[in-house]
């Protein structure tokens, strides 16, 4: 979406920009996850990250009927990389929703007593280390697998890499006898400037900060490479036991020290929001002397009995919550802004700066976000940094979280040049010179050059060999730069990709083999991937396409709503406002009309449809799997809670009815399966009882549940 209604007040959007928002909302997070998980290369300030979601959780809140099928809200990390077998994780593996002031806390802890019913709770602290999140499962007290986080349900097999690191207990005496421990792989701050003083002995690059080396450390093919690694490891947690740790949190991080892992000494009991917050200052007091990083500090309800009844969101768990360390700041001054060009022709603004050191890692690259952020103003023209606009040359103070690109946050005047001038937005795009227009109610000025501009045709390249894409072997965003530009085999869109064997034989000058970089056997590994990817599920080849919008998630379940290609394709290209090919894409669960109108554009556009086209003809498209279904006699089924429940909290009931795969409504209608009454139902009740909708009190409620 525009960013037009980025800086509107949620109160403020009408369902249009919300439901535009909550587009350009999945797409920006999706993105930022796979470049933080998977790549190991963060694009997105942990801050900004934050604020993005919390922005998308507010106008789901406000409008629950435009909640997406890609929700940001029900995501978890990113899909796992192609170098590693895939692990299924028995348990998910989730994040956790994030505080960022004491009211934050304050509004957990009656949350928490609200949905028990109760009025003491108590909990954990703990520092929330920032390194890799990782899985170690042991059976019969001997470590057989480890695994990463991946996208919470799927993560990758490092078992090797994982025996390497002395943290890591390889076996035990007094272990349940199925037990999955789960903590931080992390790097310790002298330990990462002797990793880099090698590097630089060695004339190889230097890692940015602890994070990304221990991250990109973990993930080596070769475990010998890891154990060259001074890695480190903390447990917190666990996945599948067959037998509980403790009764509680504490107790059962104890019984992992007593089974020989480290845990973290700062751990400590709170027994109300004051004592958590008081543990929080304690542990910000100490952070430059822990030697080791952290980003706030973890919340837990300590008695796992309230952790069971408390349950869980889409992808956070309700007894924990992270509590954020503020974002760090930095002056430095902007040397030049550049432009840069997406692949669906957004024109992108980055400040090249002075390096600055911000938070121990020299940041020289900075977002301005678009050609409003410039000039101090948001989508309504209001000022933003009190009407100061941001120029060449200017002294700026730039804002990091975490190990990712800053963004220019504030500009002093008193140092500003007396020949300054305002920075004027290219109206044409600096790649191909097509005009950059930017539309009615959108912040983004776009190329209009489409399919013609180079940095569109590459980045949509790079796009589609992507790993949750077609993902090619050999095939990546250096390689896709290369053949992008190769006079003799050039690749301009995806269909060449699957013609270059066959172009590459019929030449007799100039083969792949010949050239830099590229060997006999290296061109025969490469083609071999290229042609295992002609058989691809129908979800990977929408998301390949580079739509506008669509992100992984929308694309499955588009995908799974068409089931194959030829219906799919069909509906597409007849598709248009109010016809019952366009109510059939709308009735998707989260396609609005936004998205749905991006996939059929995408088909009406002749360049665009005949790319679409010479690409299908080289495919054997295959029908998206099907997910498994919970097993559960009210799974598929639509609920309504109506009146006042006495054994469980109305939010508590709810949480179950949705673990067990029923989808609960807020009203009454033709669609409901079944009405839990407790007394004093009002409304629904009748309306229950004219649509002849069954109703049950809530004991049978409970019994049906199975939690009697």
């Amino acid at each position: 979406m525009d960013r037009s209604v980025e800086h509107k007040a949620v109160a403020d959007l009408v369902e249009a920009e919300a439901r535009a928002e909550l587009a350009r909302l999945a797409d920006s997070l999706a993105a930022a996850n796979t470049a933080y998980h998977t790549l190991d290369a963060p694009e997105m300030s942990d801050a900004d990250y934050d604020t993005l979601k919390r922005r998308n959780a507010a106008i789901e809140a406000r409008f629950p009927g435009l909640k997406r099928g890609d929700s940001p809200t029900d995501r978890v990390g990113a899909a796992a990389g192609s170098g590693f077998g895939k692990v299924p994780h028995r348990v998910r593996m989730l994040s956790l929703e994030n505080a960022f002031a004491e009211s934050d806390v304050v509004d957990f802890d009656d949350r928490v007593k609200r949905f028990l019913g109760i009025s003491e709770v108590t909990y954990t602290a703990e520092p929330k280390i920032d390194g890799l999140s990782l899985n170690l499962r042991y059976e019969g007290g001997r470590l057989v697998q480890a695994a990463t986080r991946g996208d919470g349900e799927v993560g990758e097999d490092v078992t090797a890499n994982a025996r390497t690191i002395a943290d890591i207990p390889q076996g035990m005496d007094g272990a349940p006898q199925v037990m999955e421990v789960r903590g931080e792989v992390y790097m310790a701050h002298a330990d990462f400037a002797a990793l880099n003083a090698r590097q630089a002995e060695k004339g190889e690059k230097a890692f940015a900060n602890p994070r990304n080396a221990a991250a990109g450390s973990l993930r080596q093919l070769d475990a010998t490479i890891t154990a060259a690694r001074p890695l480190r490891f903390f447990a917190y947690a666990w996945g599948e036991l067959s037998e509980p740790l403790g009764a509680s949190q504490i107790t059962s991080i104890e019984r992992f020290k007593a089974l020989g892992f480290q845990t973290n000494p700062l751990t400590v009991l709170c027994r109300s929001p004051a004592d958590l917050v008081a543990q929080y200052r304690s542990i910000e007091a100490q952070r430059a002397t822990l030697g080791y990083d952290i980003d706030g500090v973890v919340y837990k309800v300590n008695d796992l009995g309230l952790q069971e009844r408390l349950g869980f969101r889409s992808s956070t768990p309700r007894w924990a919550i992270a509590h954020k360390f503020p974002a760090e700041l930095a002056w430095t001054r902007l040397l030049a802004i550049d432009i840069q060009v997406g692949r669906t022709g957004a024109i992108s603004p980055v400040a090249r700066l002075q390096p600055v050191t911000v938070g121990g890692v020299v940041v020289s690259n900075a977002t301005l976000h678009n050609e409003d952020y410039i000039a101090g103003r948001d989508s309504k023209g209001n000022p933003i940094r009190e009407g100061k606009d941001i120029r060449v040359g200017d002294w700026v103070q730039v804002y990091r979280a975490g190990d990712v690109i800053p963004k220019v946050a504030d500009v002093d005047l008193s140092q500003r040049n007396i020949d300054s001038q305002a920075y004027v937005f290219p109206e044409v795009c600096p790649e191909c010179g097509s005009p950059a227009h930017r539309e009615p109610g959108d912040s983004v000025r776009r190329c209009t050059g489409g399919l013609i501009c180079p940095a569109q045709g590459v980045e949509r390249l790079k796009h589609f060999v992507s790993r949750g894409a077609f993902d090619i072997e050999g095939l990546g965003a250096k390689q896709v730069e290369m053949f992008y530009n190769d006079e003799d085999l050039p690749v301009k869109q995806p269909a060449d990709i699957f013609t270059l064997a066959a172009r590459d034989a019929a030449t007799s000058l100039k083969k792949l083999k010949n050239r830099d970089g590229f060997g006999e056997k290296s061109v025969t590994n490469l083609f071999a991937a290229i042609d295992l990817r002609r058989n691809i599920p129908l979800d990977r080849l929408i998301f390949a396409l580079g739509i506008r919008h669509v992100g992984e998630v929308a694309a499955g379940v588009i995908a799974r709503h068409y089931g194959t290609w030829p219906p799919f394709e069909a509906a597409m290209a007849v598709a248009e406002p109010e016809n019952e090919a366009w109510n059939d894409l709308l009735s998707v669960d989260g396609v609005g009309a936004i998205l749905a109108q991006s996939v059929v554009d995408a088909f009406r556009n002749p360049a665009e449809r005949a790319a679409i086209d010479a690409l299908v003809a080289q495919l054997n498209i295959q029908p998206v799997a099907v997910r498994a279904q919970i097993a559960s006699d009210i799974a598929g089924k639509t609920l309504v809670f109506t009146g006042t429940l006495e054994k469980m909290s109305r939010a508590e009931a709810k949480a179950r009815a949705e673990a067990l795969g029923a989808k609960v409504a807020g009203s009454v209608s033709a669609k409901t399966d079944l009405v839990v009454a407790g007394p004093g139902a009002g409304s629904k009740a009748k309306d229950a009882e004219r649509l002849g909708v069954r109703m049950i009190d809530e004991d049978a409620w409970i019994a049906l549940a199975g939690l009697s």
